[in-house]
């Protein structure tokens, strides 16, 4: 029991003592700063290679195609809602007419904005001889992932209207998913979507991207296809 007072009576001594002044600082270790290094962002390399003034050919990596398509004079898309037969002009609505080296297309909103082009020249296929009716060599279908090329078209369905504004050589068009742009002798329209894409000239219909030929349906005179994911 003595014990435990004399303690009790160190402890509240050494307590007065210390509250007559301040607590000495705790020394802190010194931190060693390093020193400043220069860190070295590397920045993407800005594309070197001058973009050619020629349309792509076939076999052309997709990306030097959508970038030779984008590299165009964006043309205002307002003026191509119509379309013009015997100097009669028709309002189109949200679909898009024109005309650019030789090929006249359109799109259709019915099937989801798929664009259609007629082509008159090239290496177009021949009628098949299991089917029946107004055939149409240079009838393209591009829907994207596929593209047909000849086909059976008893009228002229979407070109009825007649044509559209010409998309002048250089100039880009960019509608729903695709992008196509002129040049003085041929048409490149590219499918973002499906990174596809088709050059029209007078030698016929290219396909370009992931289109590879397919057996092509009944009623079809070749079609290219995407492999599918």
């Amino acid at each position: 029991m003595r014990t435990a007072v004399i303690l009790a009576a160190s402890v509240l001594v050494a307590g007065c003592a210390s509250g007559g002044r301040e607590a000495a600082p705790t020394s802190q270790p010194e931190l060693s700063v390093p020193a400043s290094t220069t860190h070295t962002t590397s920045a993407k390399p800005s594309p070197t290679t001058p973009i050619p003034t020629a349309a792509p050919a076939a076999g052309t990596p997709m990306p030097q195609v959508i970038r030779w398509v984008e590299a165009g004079t964006p043309a205002d898309v307002a003026g191509f809602h119509s379309a013009t037969r015997d100097g009669e002009t028709t309002d189109l609505g949200d679909d898009i007419a024109f005309v650019a080296a030789g090929a006249r297309c359109v799109t259709e909103k019915l099937a989801g904005g798929q664009l259609a082009c007629l082509v008159t020249e090239g290496d177009l296929p021949s009628k098949p001889s299991d089917v029946e009716g107004n055939w149409v060599a240079g009838w393209v279908d591009f829907a994207g992932p596929t593209v047909d090329v000849g086909s059976l078209h008893g009228d002229p369905g979407l070109f009825t209207y007649g044509d559209g504004a010409e998309l002048t050589a250089g100039q880009s068009l960019a509608f729903g998913d695709y992008r196509c742009r002129a040049d003085a002798s041929a048409l490149v329209c590219v499918n973002f979507a499906h990174q596809s894409g088709i050059r029209l000239d007078d030698k016929g219909v290219a396909p370009l991207g992931c289109l590879r030929p397919v057996n092509p349906p009944v009623g079809v005179g070749r079609q290219f296809s995407c492999e599918p994911d």
